[in-house]
């Protein structure tokens, strides 16, 4: 099948190789010429475990191709996916006006029948406006071509994307269209040989069930955050508690690890953009408020630590950071607690020395000049020379490499043996035995 995907970012990129890999003739569409012509020549624009080799694969083999002009895939095109970015506004809404300009060129360039797909995170209601908008440009053009607009939401955990795309839990096609419904089950056939994974709804539906997922794991984060907080009130080890919970089939293990809080391009953003669904209809969404600012006030979570421990004035001290990305497996720093901790801590006087095993370049770029420009921060080229000289280290994002320390050699090289653990990634009596003060989220009687 020939397909175009307008928009080479994080969804967009994925989508566009994965279904190269199955066979399909691809073009990615992207405005950024610098972006495209790094991808014609091998270079990706994000970190994610297994995507460079594919993109690399199925480029020299001539079904994935990058091209910054829409119009060079139009002859072809059985679907478009549009993948592009939907920030969100000042007050949360998403915003949707780089969907709507993909919407406009489509129309002003379509010729044949074609499938018109929503793979961005987009409000409910977003496809009759893309379809709108296609119409307008058709009808600018007197020109009488029929399309479909379908709904086809994402469901990538960054990290582990392209397995959550070739073996997906579930494939949600929301159309009205027996015709486009047909296109889409061909086009995901190969991805349900061992057992039926597409969920077919209306158009509404399938837009609504991304942000109800997206939200529904959120609530399960910030939950066991807020239970987390209260066992530290009450002498309660929150492990002991997540186990007890956890073990029942109707809660189960995902989603319910301490931590402060959870970042990236899509809960905060979603949850967020859902709130704002809701205030326009005149529905109270209180829940996902109480979501959202536990959210918030957890990423303050190591912070507040620190300056429980060492004072509020933090001028003479250092501390070591493991970890900046919002999660293991990816370089991005969206929405990361570790931008909240580096600000609080900088903003209270302390020096900083930060590691992360792979977004040390998106630190570099994404965070403000100042920060580096009076040494106060200092990016390292290893973990433990991270901890050098150091009053605590803090334990921000848990990737593997972080599980499983030289306990010894972080005795030889920081100041003082605290350990405050962002993540719970600790034994607090392997620490505690080994001469570290240790402080985990809701574990103050582990």
């Amino acid at each position: 099948m020939n397909l175009t995907v307008i928009g080479t970012g994080y969804v967009g990129l994925v989508t566009g190789t994965c279904f190269a890999e199955m066979g399909n003739n691809v073009v990615c569409v992207d405005v950024d010429q610098a972006k495209v012509e790094g991808l014609r020549q091998g270079k990706l624009p994000i970190y994610e475990p297994g995507l460079e080799p594919l993109v690399l694969r199925n480029a020299e083999q001539g079904r994935l191709r990058f091209t910054t002009a829409l119009a060079e895939a139009m002859d072809k095109t059985e679907v478009f996916f549009i993948a592009v970015g939907t920030p969100p506004g000042e007050d949360g809404s998403a915003d949707l006006k780089y969907v709507q300009a993909v919407a406009c060129e489509i129309g002003g360039l379509l010729q044949n029948y074609a499938v018109i797909v929503d793979k961005s995170t987009v409000p409910v209601g977003t496809a009759e406006l893309v379809r709108q908008t296609v119409q307008v440009e058709l009808d600018r053009r007197g020109v009488d071509v029929s399309f479909d607009v379908v709904s086809n939401p994402e469901f990538l955990k960054e990290g582990a994307a392209i397995e959550d795309f070739m073996k997906p839990d579930r494939v949600v096609i929301g159309s009205d269209s027996d015709k486009a419904r047909e296109l889409m089950r061909q086009l995901y056939a190969p991805f349900n040989r061992n057992h039926e994974r597409t969920i077919y709804m209306g158009v509404r539906d399938a837009e609504m069930t991304k942000y109800a997922a997206n939200s529904m794991l959120a609530t399960k984060i910030s939950f066991i955050n807020e239970i987390a907080n209260l066992c530290e009130k009450l002498d309660v080890d929150v492990e002991n508690v997540r186990k007890g919970i956890g073990s029942d089939s109707r809660i189960g293990m995902s989603f319910i690890y301490p931590g402060c809080g959870y970042g990236g391009s899509c809960f905060p953003k979603d949850v967020q953009a859902l709130i704002r669904m809701a205030e326009a209809t005149g529905f109270d969404a209180a829940l996902l408020k109480a979501v959202e600012a536990r959210n918030m006030s957890q990423k303050g979570w190591i912070a507040d630590r620190v300056k429980e421990r060492f004072g509020d004035d933090l001028s003479d001290k250092t501390f070591g950071i493991w970890g900046l990305s919002f999660k293991p497996g990816t370089d991005d720093m969206r929405e990361a607690p570790a931008i909240v901790l580096l600000a609080d801590l900088l903003a209270a006087g302390a020096r900083i020395l930060a590691y992360d095993p792979v977004a040390m370049e998106t630190a570099r770029e994404e965070l403000p000049a100042e920060w580096y420009e009076s040494d106060s921060l200092v990016l390292t080229d290893h973990q433990y020379d991270a901890l050098q000289g150091v009053d605590a280290m803090l334990l921000v994002t848990e990737w593997k490499p972080f599980r499983n320390p030289d306990l010894d050699a972080m005795k030889r090289l920081m100041k003082q043996y605290i350990i405050i653990d962002g993540r719970n990634q600790y034994d607090p009596k392997l620490i505690r035995d080994a001469g570290f003060e240790y402080t985990g989220v809701g574990r103050s009687n582990a």
